[in-house]
């Protein structure tokens, strides 16, 4: 499936990005131990439970036969019991089964094994002495042009999308290149603070599954290890106690200790990213330090995090949405002040700032319902009873994504996307709703959809089914009524 999707603005990537030097032996080694210790400890973890059951199943009927060899006369005394089952204890011990995933297999990553399949190019490769690098074809396809758009696609690995301008005819879109990554990615944020020096950067912020966030340079091709990671994992320990194993696990200093569902980059603080997680806690970092500024834990009833935002005109303001049935707002200028917090009716699948003014944004829920909200109604305590500007019934099921359009301050239209496999726009003029298409892309249930700074009525969504679709919404006979007058600001 595709969890999430994010736009790179034009003319920001290299139009020939950079290849990898490949990786050192120290590099790969601890690529290897690191993918093998994960390997072992999941199948241990699997089978510990029933290797248990089955060792005290095996000494059941240890004790039974002996028991009944002794009945028989078979076995006349007691230390001959003994005897036997020290044989059997013996036996075991020389399989050495503790070490058995351990022992070497006589392959040489470094020789004639894997190690031996790699060249840093193809000049060096005996196999393919006396060929080009690449034909006219394969040249181009690698070519990133200055009017492509970029999209990146968090599937099992983050894929490097071009979609290519329709202009001059069709569209075409295709993978450019992937991003290998350890976990299944559930959020992106791309970010330009020049983590590498220069003015900008080209990169790509993963949250996963697992606790740390990667950050990945996109104008390299087949990178093996990320720019900068914050958080995550130090080791895994099992410590034997009474009663079993249990697992102990260190984290890096002020590390999430579970999945990251939410990432929002600050444009304006170009080195401030915000996190959302399941440990239910939200994070500020600074990814040119790679260091966490600031853990908020404002919200409560032990429940994940699901969504971070930074106002668009007031950057130091982050809106944060959580399964405790609340929206958080914190001002990072006035970090002692409690914060002000909405409730709504269900779990918070989604958090967007209105583009066009400070005031407003919306929240979408697991219900289907999507609802507005202007922070000049909220009392001066943390809890705010105001009610919403608007409740719409967008969804049959949860809408798990919304995205607004950033074109013109009198374009209120807002889309949204839902595990009911519908994706629709809403004219959200003057708080009152209105339906202004609906689209079933055939991309499963809808988990996530983002409209183009560059071509704002492109809207790339991404699902189920796990292919990349972007709907020319221009291409729809309601939104070209309304905003047909509009074609000309498509494109930058």
């Amino acid at each position: 499936m595709i969890a999430a999707v994010s736009w790179v603005p034009k003319g920001v990537s290299k139009s020939v990005p950079d290849v990898a030097d490949p990786p050192s032996k120290d590099e790969v080694e601890e690529i290897l131990k690191s993918n093998l210790e994960k390997s072992v400890e999941s199948e241990n973890e699997e089978q510990d439970e029933g290797m248990d059951a089955e060792a005290a199943k095996k000494g059941e009927v240890v004790s039974q036969a002996l028991a009944a060899a002794d009945a028989l006369g078979k076995a006349s005394k007691s230390t001959t019991s003994s005897s036997n089952f020290q044989d059997i204890t013996d036996g075991l011990q020389e399989l050495n089964m503790e070490d058995y995933d351990d022992e070497d297999d006589g392959i040489d990553i470094f020789g004639a094994g894997i190690g031996g399949t790699y060249y840093p190019s193809n000049d060096m490769d005996p196999y393919l002495q006396g060929q080009a690098d690449y034909d006219s074809e394969e040249l181009e396809d690698v070519i990133i042009k200055a009017e492509d758009a970029v999209l990146i696609c968090a599937r099992n690995e983050d894929e490097v999308w071009i979609y290519e301008d329709p202009a001059g005819g069709d569209s075409n879109m295709y993978v450019h290149h992937d991003i290998i990554i350890p976990a299944f990615p559930l959020c992106l944020a791309w970010l330009d603070c020049p983590i590498k020096g220069g003015e900008k950067g080209n990169f790509i912020a993963v949250g996963s599954m697992e606790p740390s966030i990667e950050i990945w340079d996109l104008d390299i091709m087949d990178e093996v290890q990320p720019s900068v990671v914050l958080g995550g994992i130090v080791e895994k320990k099992k410590k034997k106690k009474k009663g079993g194993k249990k697992k102990s696990i260190k984290y890096k200093e002020d590390s999430h200790t579970d999945a990251v569902l939410g990432l929002a980059w600050n444009k304006e603080y170009r080195n401030i990213l915000a996190s959302a997680s399941a440990d239910k806690l939200v994070k500020i970092w600074d990814v040119a330090t790679g260091k966490c500024d600031i853990t908020m834990a404002h919200h409560t009833d032990k429940a994940s995090v699901q969504a971070v935002a930074w106002n668009h005109h007031v950057p130091q303001v982050l809106l944060s949405g959580s399964f405790d049935h609340t929206v958080v707002l914190k001002d990072g200028r006035i970090p002692s002040h409690t914060g002000f917090k909405w409730s709504v009716s269900a779990d918070v699948e989604s958090v967007a700032w209105d583009p066009h003014t400070e005031h407003s944004f919306v929240v979408s829920l697991e219900n289907g319902t999507v609802s507005g909200f202007d922070i000049r109604a909220a009392k001066s305590d943390q809890s705010s009873d105001s009610k919403p500007s608007f409740t719409l019934h967008a969804h049959d099921k949860a809408v798990c994504t919304i995205s607004y359009n950033p074109l013109a301050p009198n374009v209120h239209l807002l889309a949204t996307g839902s595990t009911d496999k519908m994706v629709k726009l809403w004219d959200l003029s003057n708080n009152q709703p209105s339906c202004v298409a609906s689209n079933n892309p055939k991309a499963g249930a809808v988990f996530s959809i983002s409209f183009s700074e560059d071509s704002p009525f492109l809207l790339a969504i991404g699902g189920s089914k796990g292919r990349l679709e972007v709907w020319d919404t221009l291409s729809d006979a309601g939104v070209s009524r309304r905003y047909g007058n509009l074609r000309n600001q498509n494109r930058s």
